[in-house]
């Protein structure tokens, strides 16, 4: 193993390589800025974008009439009063420039008659969702991004670098220290400002639709070096996520394209439609959104009318394979092979943690409450309230990360030199370096329990004691873990790395947990089913701190005019 630090000094340092770690990086460097754009994986195909495959919502109305007005109101309505709405207003107003420029660096959005075309999406008053096509729009948009980002030659790129921590000395983040999987080496990057885009949190549980490095790193991170985050307790689950038959080389969220073209019958196990018992009529229609989605099906499953794998099924039966064909071509081929013939056959979804709509608390220029840190995408919390709208994602990943990286270039500009980190490094160094002890757990089993009990106690339905069962999970698996990293620290050590991950993994794990315990009502994707109700009293947002080693849970004290539940 390498002990001797490696020394990088940049003015921009990005932490993560999906669309909003690339944007922030292209926009840093047009503004002059040397960049380094690092990821845990490889540039630009980690992360969730890359995984996307459905649709960007965005109000470009060349279709029909549309104004992000209109796709600000929808925002909020979808966020059940709990969205910052400075941050979305960024969010709509800045859409249609951002896919406008994406456009003219050759994503190829899809169009008809000339125009780029829309396509409805649930929660939407019309049609807004762009796409590339309706498997590939998330690389398509990878792929651009990419390219921009290798044009630049002021924009290094390093892959297999996990960040252990960020350096931060005299109240400011002065860039961060890494551990290189590929030599075992400490790597210290010294830079003016530090924008981190490292994506949700949904590896924590069981049955997930993103990357393996998904599991809440940025939002460690920023909460070890004195950021707060906000709406931790809001993980958005996708309602339809793969089930049975056994599908192999597709992505499980699948089956939404299907629903947005073809509309599909959500049926119980007698195979009759059921959302209308929630307060959504569907009629082969796809207009549930997915917090309400995620609820019925859970509640079917409960009354023991689920499918026979513990969730509900989804049917194209009365769709004539021509039309299937049309709209899908070779897919339709791929399910063949995987023996799902959808002229003969429903399939059996469920619902599957997919986006979190909490994160690291920003301003709209995607500032932190510590000077030098920045967050972009998914890092950010607050923008979607209690409930992400059909088609943000990527577009909060495009307009936050651009924003990031002008802010960022803006401080680094304002800075006369790249800081020294004066010793503010040396922790996280000595923990790279360090020797494990001797006798550790089985970290990929500690994963796996800590995955399951987040899937079982703090899933999309929720009680005070799962709540609780899940907290004591947590502080058992940290105290086992311990404080210092296991492994040798050579050569791609996946137990090492296993420990870093677990470290962050158990404290975002924990600030989920604690505010979800704390929110005592039912709210968008946050489901208690002790408290079933939205209450007035709770349209507040909750803050998670870390103080001392401890983490707090805190809420304003004036609550806001509630608004009427959708």
């Amino acid at each position: 193993m390498s002990t001797s630090p490696v020394h990088i000094e940049t003015d921009v340092l990005v932490i993560g390589s999906g669309a909003a770690g690339m944007y922030a990086a292209i926009e840093a460097a047009r503004a002059g800025c040397r960049v380094l754009l690092i990821d845990r994986s490889l540039i630009g195909r980690g992360g969730a974008t890359v995984m996307a495959q459905m649709t960007v919502a965005v109000a470009l109305g060349e279709e029909a009439p549309d104004h992000w007005s209109h796709h600000y109101k929808d925002t909020l309505t979808a966020g059940r009063g709990l969205c910052n709405e400075p941050l979305s207003q960024l969010l709509c107003e800045q859409g249609p420039e951002c896919i406008r420029e994406m456009e003219a660096w050759g994503v190829g959005w899809a169009r008809k008659d000339g125009k780029i075309t829309s396509a409805f999406a649930p929660g939407h008053d019309r049609p807004r969702c762009v796409y590339v096509d309706f498997l590939n729009t998330g690389p398509a948009v990878s792929k651009t991004l990419r390219t921009a980002v290798y044009k630049l030659k002021s924009v290094a790129r390093a892959g297999d670098l996990c960040v252990v921590d960020l350096i931060k000395s005299e109240g400011e983040v002065r860039g961060a220290v890494a551990w290189h999987a590929g030599s075992g080496a400490p790597v210290v990057i010294s830079a003016k400002a530090t924008a981190v885009a490292t994506g949700g949190l949904t590896r924590l549980y069981r049955r997930n639709s993103a990357s393996a490095n998904m599991g809440g790193d940025g939002y460690a991170l920023c909460l070890r070096a004195g950021a707060p985050l906000i709406d931790m307790e809001f993980v958005q689950f996708f309602p339809i996520g793969h089930l049975a038959p056994r599908l192999i080389g597709m992505d499980p969220i699948m089956w939404d394209p299907f629903r947005y073209k073809l509309g599909g019958r959500l049926l119980n196990r007698d195979m009759q439609e059921f959302t209308d018992r929630y307060g959504v009529t569907e009629d082969g229609r796809y207009v549930i959104t997915r917090d309400l989605g995620t609820y019925a099906i859970l509640k079917e499953v409960e009354a023991g009318r689920g499918s026979p794998h513990g969730g509900a099924y989804l049917s194209f039966q009365h769709v004539p394979e021509a039309k299937l064909r049309e709209a899908f071509g070779p897919v339709i081929d791929r399910l063949a092979a995987n023996g799902i013939d959808l002229t003969k056959m429903p399939v059996e979804v469920a619902p599957i943690a997919h986006y979190h709509m909490g994160g690291v608390a920003a301003d709209v220029r995607m500032r932190t409450e510590v000077s030098g840190l920045l967050v972009a995408g998914e890092a950010v919390g607050g923008a979607n309230g209690a409930n992400r709208l059909s088609g943000n994602a990527i577009t909060e990943a495009l307009v936050f990360g651009r924003e990031a990286g002008r802010t960022a270039a803006a401080h680094a500009k304002a800075t006369k030199a790249v800081p020294a980190p004066n010793g503010a490094a040396d922790e996280a160094v000595a923990l790279i370096a360090g020797d494990g002890p001797k006798e550790v757990p089985n970290s990929a089993a500690m994963l796996q329990r800590l995955q399951a009990v987040m899937a079982d106690d703090v899933g999309p339905l929720r009680t005070e004691a799962g709540l609780k069962r899940a907290l004591a999970v947590v502080a058992d698996m940290t105290a086992a873990l311990g404080d210092r990293p296991f492994g040798d620290g050579g050569r791609f050590d996946m137990q090492r790395l296993d420990w870093f991950d677990l470290r962050n993994m158990l404290t975002v794990a924990r600030s989920v947990t604690e505010a979800a315990l704390a929110r005592t009502e039912s709210r968008g994707a946050h489901q208690r089913e002790d408290f079933p109700g939205m209450l007035p009293e709770w349209r507040l947002n909750q803050t998670v701190r870390l103080n001392g080693g401890r983490l707090e849970v805190s809420r304003p004290p004036a609550p806001r005019t509630e608004v009427a539940a959708q």
